[in-house]
């Protein structure tokens, strides 16, 4: 199985504040936090879901972009 991504899918994450989280988890029985970068205002993060990320969470104000849309994050 290619240990860089089952279906190539990623999200772009730009940081509308200073201090915003992306967190990677895990996938399997037990979702578990395996990586997290911390972005500051107008930086922006290209993340990528593979076999071992099946969730990403962000923490702060964003503008996340997936193929799917656009979402902000409230306040």
């Amino acid at each position: 199985m290619d240990p860089v991504a089952t279906n190539g899918e990623y999200i772009v994450v730009k940081a509308k504040d200073n201090g915003v989280h992306v967190i990677g988890l895990t996938r399997g029985q037990d979702t578990r936090f395996h990586h997290t970068e911390k972005l500051d205002r107008g930086e922006v993060l290209i993340a990528q879901f593979t076999n071992h990320t099946g969730a990403i969470k962000v923490r702060g104000k964003a503008t996340i972009m997936t193929k799917f849309g656009v979402v902000e994050t409230d306040d």
